[in-house]
């Protein structure tokens, strides 16, 4: 059995459910150059940080200089068995990703585990762990190792998993042999685009975060403009909609991973009760969740816009 072989059987043993290889050398200049102009469209609204690094997160080599080859690991997060929205309640809703545990703990510690045992099979190891937090283009690096293609809602899609993949990468000073990418598409689908309500994803490619509904409800502080908030509809926490659009991820199986396991419970949360609650219950409520992120004082501003699209369906 390769190197290859044994670290992506070891990855399956730690719980992940796609793991590719791609080389250390920067992502295509279709990308770069699709990323720049991203940018200097102003489509990365008021993530700054998205405008810091663009070196290191086009060019794995400038984030790591030792890095020869990248590991890629993805994390099927489907949900199985949602609950019906409560009728007798005023209640918002959260996205999928967002019931489960901390994503970044839970990849980078099985990640760190994964690169433990590489350092068992070769010396002189060197690794850099990355989840998502890091300035590093994983999906262009993602589609580049073959886990799945860049769709139309901009996410990874995989043909057996969907789109609901939380991905982590392992840069590492191995030369490891790639894996080929897919020659998958869209083609002439486009019912994500069609499922976004405030045209945040246009259908010539471009994605404008500044109208996404997921930005506004987590990243975006302060005042939302009334026509995008009227489109919200019960969006308390980020939105699934262009995701759950796509044929990939409706043919998807659930996450059958027994060591991370969403908490159903929290999918649609009674608008009077976040806007009542102080923040000592808000912290302890949801602490493992991503939603404590945001604030509380976020989370009520989205909670009243969703009270009043409740009222106004």
């Amino acid at each position: 059995m390769s190197l290859a072989e044994k670290i992506k059987l070891k990855a399956a043993d730690l719980g992940f459910d796609l793991t590719a290889i791609t080389d250390a050398s920067p992502i295509s200049p279709e990308h770069i150059n699709y990323f720049s102009n991203w940018l200097n469209a102003g489509f990365a609204a008021e993530m700054a940080y998205m405008h810091r690094n663009f070196e290191k997160r086009t060019n794995p080599q400038k984030l790591f200089t030792p890095a020869r080859s990248i590991i890629i690991v993805g994390l099927n997060y489907k949900c199985d068995s949602l609950p019906q929205k409560p009728t007798d309640q005023s209640s918002g809703q959260i996205c999928d990703y967002a019931l489960y545990p901390d994503y970044h703990d839970f990849i980078k510690h099985r990640l760190r585990k994964l690169a433990l045992y590489i350092n068992t099979l070769f010396d002189d190891f060197k690794f850099r762990i990355c989840v998502d937090s890091a300035p590093l283009a994983e999906r262009p690096l993602a589609a580049r190792a073959g886990l799945g293609f860049i769709g139309k809602n901009h996410m990874l899609i995989n043909p057996d998993l969907g789109c609901q993949i939380f991905l982590g990468e392992l840069l590492t000073n191995i030369d490891l042999p790639c894996d080929k990418p897919l020659e998958q598409t869209c083609k002439n689908c486009d019912l994500c685009i069609k499922a976004c309500p405030t045209g945040a994803l246009n259908p010539d490619g471009s994605f404008d975060a500044s109208k996404c509904i997921s930005y506004l409800t987590i990243e975006h502080k302060g005042h939302i403009p009334v026509s995008l908030a009227e489109e919200f509809g019960d969006s308390l926490f980020g939105c699934d909609r262009c995701s759950k659009a796509c044929p990939y991820h409706q043919k998807a199986p659930a996450c059958k991973n027994k060591d991370f396991k969403p908490d159903l419970e929290k999918k649609y949360i009674a608008l009077d009760a976040i806007l009542n609650m102080p923040e000592e219950n808000f912290a302890n409520d949801f602490k493992t969740l991503p939603i404590c992120r945001t604030g509380l004082e976020n989370i009520k501003r989205n909670a009243r816009i969703c009270k009043i699209n409740n009222t106004n369906p």
